[in-house]
């Protein structure tokens, strides 16, 4: 369970006592938790030593001998499970059921119960926000949400999974949300939000999965979330690995992962050793401005993915949706959404990690036509220091920005780039607390002076960001990982 143990000959873990064995001697099997749990294979009261993780959170890799139960030498590497799939291993698992790389870092709590696993992992930002310009704004808030998954064997090659995530953004953030330039989507009190990134709904995804095993290749799984997410986008953003530190939303949100809270979605997939193949129905229409309700249902939209994990430090996917009436104010307006990404992680050291997605996105709206975003976000983290930067390109049309009639039907596009520094206070503790900073330039055409006043314009916040350790970097805890 302790990474920074290494060594070449037998000998005990200087901090667990368990029996080490060369590494050369560990094979690379891997089998689900009910097959490891199984006959004379059965580790229950034993630390799982895996190097495999879950949504950009790694989890312990220790080299144990095998218990004089437990079969063979080569036979007791393992891995954890997803709770979307059971054939997948945890370390795709993300947001909804759209993958990361295999060798993302994973920030969480886990505890084992016989062959069900619960985890845990969240954040809130707490921080100062300073936006300049016109349309800029100042306020002390804290972003945040929380998230548990929790997986339960049916049999052999059946598993049950479910999810729940919430958000108090609701009273954080309150109903305009906070300060970002250039941004657009949504409403609160019966007008079209701009310049502010809107605050998420109290209850984000609550979703249950099944998945079914047919050969060592082969899977499937049939999800239903009420709220949930589509098969439709990259990895929501707060999920990336490349975004893990960055408080802030993208500006082009609403053209690349913004379904990521539907109230009403039904994906099922298809699965064939690390491609996949997704469709889902869905309710287009997007939450409205009582962030504490359950919307209405009504599965008008329809999506399809491709998702393709070619190496364990890579993660590609390709999507396209039809989104009927997203907007509250304007429910005549649809929107066809086509997107693809590239997500890179690699694991740099047992406590570094370097992350960089790419996310283009495209809306096809009526009356409108096509408009285009791409970002580029990077997150290096070496031990207690993380240096992380975002830079995105967003087509806007005059209406998304809320400007003067004359402008309406006008594309501008528009630039934001961010860089931001975190130092830990508390590291592998079982809590991470570090203390950022993070400062923005934001650009914009001409034309858009008269709104705005003349660019660049900047912001800046300083913030603590308060999340789980990795379960590799804390002290085991009684009922964790058994």
């Amino acid at each position: 369970m302790h990474p920074e143990v290494v060594r070449a000959e037998p000998g005990q873990c200087p901090k667990c006592g368990m029996t080490l064995v060369p590494m050369k001697a560990v094979g690379a099997v891997h089998r689900t938790a009910r097959e490891r749990q199984s006959g004379s294979d059965r580790l229950s009261q034993s630390p799982l030593p895996t190097d495999h993780n879950v949504n950009g959170m790694a989890m312990p890799h220790h080299e144990h001998a095998p218990s004089p139960d437990s079969g063979t030498a080569g036979d007791h590497e393992m891995k954890m499970p997803s709770s979307v799939n059971g054939a997948d291993p945890m370390s795709r698992e993300s947001s909804g059921t759209a993958w990361v790389p295999d060798s993302s870092p994973m920030y969480g709590r886990m505890w084992m119960f016989g062959d069900d696993m619960l985890m845990l992992h969240g954040g809130i930002f707490p921080r100062y926000t300073n936006v300049s310009t016109r349309r800029g704004d100042d306020r002390i808030d804290a972003p945040n949400w929380i998230m548990a998954m929790f997986s339960h064997s049916l049999g052999e090659n059946t598993q049950l999974g479910l999810r729940a995530m919430m958000s108090l953004d609701p009273l954080t953030e309150g109903g305009r949300g906070y300060p970002l330039l250039l941004q657009s989507g949504e409403s609160w009190h019966d007008q079209p939000l701009h310049d502010r990134q809107h605050p998420h709904d109290l209850f984000d995804e609550l979703s249950i999965s099944l998945s079914q095993k047919f050969t060592d290749d082969l899977s499937a799984y049939l999800y239903f979330g009420y709220p949930g997410e589509p098969a439709l986008g990259p990895p929501t953003f707060m999920h990336r690995p490349s975004a893990m530190d960055d408080p802030d939303a993208p500006i082009g949100h609403h053209w690349q992962d913004s379904t990521h809270v539907t109230f009403g979605v039904a994906p099922a997939g298809l699965q064939w050793q690390t491609l996949k193949i997704e469709g889902s129905v869905f309710t287009g229409r997007e939450p409205d401005e009582n962030r504490y309700d359950f919307d209405r249902p009504r599965f008008d939209s329809f999506s399809g993915r491709i998702s393709l994990n070619p190496t364990p430090d890579l993660a590609l996917q390709v999507s396209h949706g039809y989104i009927k009436g997203p907007e509250v104010l304007e429910p005549d307006v649809n929107r066809h959404r086509t997107t693809a990404s590239l997500i890179y992680n690699r694991a740099l050291g047992p406590d570094s990690n370097w992350a960089t997605s790419l996310v283009w996105g495209q809306n096809d709206d009526t009356h409108e036509g096509k408009t285009e975003s791409v970002l580029i976000e990077t997150n290096y983290q070496r031990e207690r220091d993380t240096v992380y930067g975002r830079w995105e390109r967003v087509e806007k049309s005059g209406h998304e920005l809320v400007l003067a009639p004359g402008d309406l039907n006008e594309i501008f596009p528009v630039n934001s780039v961010s860089i931001g520094y975190v130092r830990d206070l508390s590291h592998g503790n079982n809590i991470d607390i570090g203390i950022g900073g993070q400062f923005t330039i934001d650009f914009w055409p001409e034309e858009l002076d008269r709104y705005y006043g003349g660019g660049p314009g900047y912001g800046f916040e300083v913030f603590l960001r308060i999340r789980p350790s990795r379960p590799d970097h804390g002290a085991q805890h009684p009922g964790e990982m058994k």
